[in-house]
């Protein structure tokens, strides 16, 4: 028999009684049933209960143990008695009566318990996080990302693409965010830079003749920490194809993306053919750019019943052409208590209120706004939107620039308090025509608003005689449920493009070329027309796991101050590692 298991914890079935087994494992609890010690002895395949009562040899042993000893159980396959079958358990007909036990690992006592889902301190569960994998949901969470990484994989060579791996090392690129930089021992004063993205390297790739590339890639930025991502680095599925248009890359990631959904929904719904959904399209309706499809709540423009009426805060806004009122319909909000209540919450998140009108019996309007505009108007309201009686209608107002984000908050809201948000289903959307620039009001310049090397709409004419703000890219996102689970784009392959989509965001030809001069030198030789995008991993698993922490996801993340608290990272370098990378540490000033 094998020294340490002839089966393992989730083995053994009723086929098996009348035999030996050996297994070994985790002491997942013990229980004194009247004198008679039942163990559960846990492993990664599972749970089987061992027994031993005072004429066992091993009683005296077992009557030692504590959760998380590992131990060696040999006995006797057997039935359990008539009524105390475990259906949850796959060897719940079966039981090991206990013959010799071996104590492999004893435990301290924990420091947080393993056996059951108990909420516990984040910082000790990541200082513990061997003790915390051991958990079931967070054990199990491990393994299905794994699962959906070869779900990818399979999907993608599928469809005829190659998985290749770029460098780690490599230069510093403006991606949006710090690089993570690495001193060079061998070139003084030098720096390597971790990756925010393979993005010019999967270009790249496609310059050098292969056609159809993805790779799980790494990613590092060195950001503050942020509740979407985790601090640090993470994964996502990269891809880049060449000869393709935008509809190409939706036709050959749609089915990728849904069929991954599925193999892991358990039964929920996955859209099938996915709406594709202009950038202001999605801002105007949903007050996102990447909105939750399961809130049926869609925003309506309303400015026309509020122009020119008794209600002079919004009518005078309306004189300014740039300002308009939007309305969010609340179906089965009509009550003076709630909508004072989703005032309250508008306040808390910083507005001066949020107006409403709510419809009683027989149709008529009331509130502030209602008395103010009349009931003529208060109608046309209410038949815009499709309301009745019971219903309400909240409105901002202003430049949609500045309130559409605001807006979309209070859509959610009111999805979340009036039950209209389906949480048992995937909804799955392309969200495109992203505008190339913005205006960053911090540095009085026009930026770019998503990745640079995407091709905007209309090629280099469209450089050369567009205000840039009106200028849309070729760039798309992937929304599910709330969140950008992906984004990309049909690249700019062409010199003088790049150089002009650059110099409108502020950097002159030198500049490109020092930057980015591997991918420039490349566009001189034969650049093929080529695009892809990039998956978030983590947010899918999160998705499928349906969780909201990306830490429940996750072998062994940082805290959110970007620290890991298992491995002590980071850490001060010692004086003669310093010295080898001609690196001095120049602390701030305390206090």
């Amino acid at each position: 028999m094998h020294r340490y298991r002839s089966h393992t914890c989730g083995a053994l079935r009723e086929s098996d009684i009348d035999q030996t087994a050996r297994l070994s494992g985790w002491v997942h609890r013990v229980r004194d049933h009247g004198g008679v010690l039942f163990l559960d002895l846990r492993d990664h395949y599972g749970i089987t209960q061992c027994v031993a009562d005072p004429d066992s040899p091993a009683f005296a042993e077992v009557e030692k143990f504590r959760s998380e000893w590992v131990v060696r159980i040999d006995g006797n396959v057997r039935r359990r008695p008539a009524g105390t079958d475990n259906t949850e358990l796959p060897t719940g007909l079966i039981e090991i009566y206990i013959k010799e036990i071996e104590v492999l690992g004893p435990a301290a006592e924990l420091p947080l318990p393993v056996f059951g889902e108990q909420e516990y301190p984040e910082d000790i569960r990541l200082k513990y996080r061997f003790l915390d994998l051991r958990r079931e949901k967070l054990h199990q969470n491990i393994m299905t990302r794994g699962a959906v990484v070869d779900s990818m994989r399979k999907r993608m060579k599928e469809q005829g693409f190659f998985e290749f791996q770029t460098p780690i090392l490599t230069a510093s690129s403006p991606e949006g965010a710090r690089d993570f930089l690495v001193p060079s021992r061998i070139h003084p004063g030098k720096f390597y830079a971790l990756p925010q993205a393979p993005q010019q390297y999967k270009q790249l790739l496609m310059m050098s003749g292969f056609d159809r590339y993805f790779q799980i890639a790494p990613c590092f930025r060195d950001e503050d920490p942020r509740a979407d991502r985790l601090p640090g680095e993470f994964y996502q599925l990269d891809v880049e194809m060449s000869f393709v248009t935008q509809d190409d890359v939706f036709s050959a990631m749609e089915p990728v993306i849904t069929g991954v959904f599925e193999d892991f929904a358990k039964g929920k719904p996955v859209t099938k053919n996915w709406p594709r959904i202009p950038f202001a399209e999605a801002v105007r309706k949903y007050g996102s750019d990447k909105p939750d499809l399961r809130n049926k709540i869609v925003m309506q423009e309303v400015s026309e019943h509020f122009r020119g009426s008794g209600f002079k805060v919004f009518a005078r806004m309306l004189e300014d052409p740039k300002n308009q009122v939007w309305a969010i319909p609340g179906t089965g909000g009509g009550s003076r208590a709630f909508c004072d209540r989703m005032n309250s919450w508008a306040q808390g998140e910083g507005q001066p209120g949020l107006g409403y009108i709510m419809w009683r019996e027989g149709g008529e309007g009331a509130g502030p706004l209602a008395n103010n505009i009349g009931p003529e108007r208060t109608a046309a309201i209410r038949d815009q939107l499709g309301l009745k009686e019971g219903d309400a209608a909240f409105f901002v107002a202003g430049d949609p620039e500045k309130f559409w984000k605001f807006a979309g908050l209070a859509r959610t809201k009111l999805g979340e308090e009036l039950n209209q948000i389906d949480k048992d289903r995937f909804e799955l959307a392309w969200i495109v025509d992203f505008p190339m620039y913005e205006y960053d009001e911090e540095n009085k310049k026009v930026d770019f608003s998503h990745n640079p090397f995407s091709m905007p709409q209309g090629g280099l004419d469209a450089l050369k005689s567009q205000d840039p703000l009106t200028i849309k890219a070729f760039q798309y996102d992937i929304a599910c449920n709330g969140y950008e689970i992906a984004s990309g784009g049909i690249r700019n392959h062409k010199p003088e493009a790049m150089v002009k989509a650059f110099e409108i965001a502020g950097y002159g030809e030198q500049e490109v070329v020092d930057r980015f001069g591997g991918m420039y030198r490349a566009f001189q030789y034969g650049a093929p027309p080529h695009g892809g995008m990039a998956a978030g991993l983590d947010r899918i698993v999160m998705l499928l796991c349906g969780t909201n922490n990306l830490r429940e996801i996750s072998l062994f993340p940082m805290n959110q101050q970007a620290m890991d608290l298992l491995m002590g990272a980071p850490s001060e370098a010692s004086a003669k590692q310093l010295k080898e990378l001609h690196v001095r540490v120049n602390l701030p000033n305390k206090g």
